[in-house]
């Protein structure tokens, strides 16, 4: 008798302790998506540098919410924007080509040097209809679809958002900076036809980022895409002055970034991604989230003071934003997802923006159309991602055959293993670099090393006939005497007429 009795009360204990526990534990959100139909998010923030971030290096930028991404996913070292200016980068993430096979190879509208040694070629300003992009895919494949943020795809309604595949488009138009058409830059009012002014003092990132949470809570019950594509952190440099001030008191003698208004707009892009973070997992969807971090470009200089650029600083790497170097196509690149990725890796692996259509679509159990797979220059990293195994790739390449303030000449380039070779046609000069000996690319090896420069330079070549490269050509109005002259390829006249609005 005393053993049952005994054991009445180790029972009623076992009760009582575990209705306790219950009580103490925390509430553990259920996943809402289905299995095997991952949520995608595609981050895109323009104009950030290699090391503009913590997880890359930065010696002023704090990034907290983007390092933790980082942590819980692959970090690579050795990505790449497929051009040196944004509107071809963001061409070639929605098609899954290269901006060369387009003939979508300048920002747009760009800028010409119309007394130059060479005449650009009539390239595309616009990303056609004709495109299967990677939102009509997606929807295809049962996902809702949308885009907030910036486009800058085309200066015509018909080529925005809403017709390239995305269910809901919030903000995303012709212009590539929040100045454009009257708007006040990141505050409000933004003149933006796609996105409602918001109070007086309202910051553009941080109501992206609240559009960007309401599209995740409102479709947290099924699949969706959404292109996060924010203006932050292109020019012109605004911050909450609080902000600033922080920084201000945090930049040191010898840092290689300096501006604490930059610091701060990286800041409120770290920000809105803990913002969007936070409502994935509130919402009980991150495990199942793909997250993609990505740049459009390389980090913006700026002008020179007292030796130091005025925007950002790409250091080791050489020039920036506009330029064909490393700093103005190396880029930061994040992948997350919980469910499937294994956490904190870093590869040095080679990836470039047409990587990322066939990507999602491996992930996501969609498919490549059969009449799409020639000409897709995108290698699918979901084996990378998923087992490590490194893609079957043998170059990536660039092609920009325009003329940039920040100081490119027509070009094209390709990277071979550790090997970068440079064209730059206004020269004729073939430059070519080691990059794991030489990421700063200060000794060019050409006439050094003469049977790797050709092993390159033909594999460039072919490369060009096979897309079908656009060229630029001797141009009749050549003048050496107006040779620096800029003008819009709007017709627009003037040195750097619309530098700081659509760039």
């Amino acid at each position: 008798m005393k053993f049952y009795k005994y054991l009445s009360v180790l029972l009623l204990i076992a009760v009582t302790l575990s209705a306790f526990l219950a009580q103490k534990r925390p509430e553990r959100k259920t996943q809402t998506t289905a299995p095997g139909k991952p949520n995608v998010i595609l981050i895109l923030v323009d104009d950030l540098g290699w090391t503009d971030l913590g997880a890359y290096g930065s010696d002023l930028y704090q990034t907290p919410n983007v390092d933790a991404l980082a942590k819980d996913g692959i970090r690579f070292t050795d990505a790449y924007s497929a051009c040196t200016v944004c509107s071809p980068t963001r061409a070639s993430l929605m098609t899954g080509k290269y901006p060369a096979r387009l003939h979508c190879t300048d920002w747009i509208a760009g800028h010409k040097k119309p007394y130059a040694k060479l005449q650009v070629p009539d390239w595309t300003m616009y990303l056609a209809d004709s495109e299967y992009t990677l939102a009509e895919a997606m929807k295809d494949n049962g996902y809702t679809t949308a885009h907030i943020g910036k486009w800058h795809l085309g200066e015509a309604e018909k080529n925005w958002p809403e017709r390239h595949g995305f269910d809901l488009n919030l903000a995303g138009w012709s212009a590539g900076s929040p100045v454009a058409n009257g708007g006040k830059g990141y505050f409000s009012p933004y003149a933006n036809p796609r996105l409602t002014d918001g109070p007086a003092g309202e910051y553009l990132t941080e109501r992206l980022a609240d559009e960007a949470a309401q599209f995740i809570r409102t479709n947290k019950d099924k699949p969706f895409f959404l292109n996060y594509w924010l203006y932050q952190v292109h020019t012109p440099l605004q911050a909450k002055k609080e902000k600033i001030e922080k920084y201000k008191a945090l930049v040191k003698a010898g840092n290689h970034h300096i501006n604490p208004t930059y610091a701060a707009m990286v800041e409120h892009m770290d920000e809105a991604l803990g913002k969007v973070v936070r409502t994935l997992k509130e919402t009980g969807q991150y495990e199942n989230t793909i997250l993609i971090f990505y740049s459009d470009n390389g980090g913006l200089r700026g002008n020179y003071e007292n030796g130091r650029k005025t925007v950002t600083d790409n250091f080791p790497l050489r020039s920036g934003k506009g330029d064909v170097f490393e700093g103005g196509v190396r880029v930061p690149l994040i992948i997350s997802w919980p469910a499937k990725i294994k956490a904190d890796r870093e590869s040095n692996v080679p990836a470039i923006s047409p990587d990322i259509y066939p990507t999602v679509l491996s992930l996501t159990g969609g498919k490549v159309k059969p009449s799409l797979q020639p000409v897709l220059d995108g290698v699918d990293l979901s084996g990378l991602l998923l087992a490590n195994k490194t893609p079957n790739r043998k170059a990536i390449f660039w092609h920009y055959p325009h003329y940039h303030l920040e100081g490119a000449k027509p070009y094209s380039a390709v990277r071979m293993g550790d090997w970068k070779l440079v064209e730059v046609f206004e020269q004729d000069s073939l430059q070519l670099f080691n990059l794991k000996q030489d990421i700063g690319e200060t000794r060019n090896l050409a006439n050094t090393n003469p049977a790797k420069t050709k092993e390159l330079h033909n594999a460039l070549i072919a490369w060009r006939k096979q897309v079908g490269a656009q060229m630029p050509t001797k141009n009749p109005n050549h003048d050496p005497a107006k040779e620096e002259t800029w003008g819009s390829a709007k017709g627009a006249t003037g040195a750097g007429s619309d530098k700081n609005k659509n760039e």
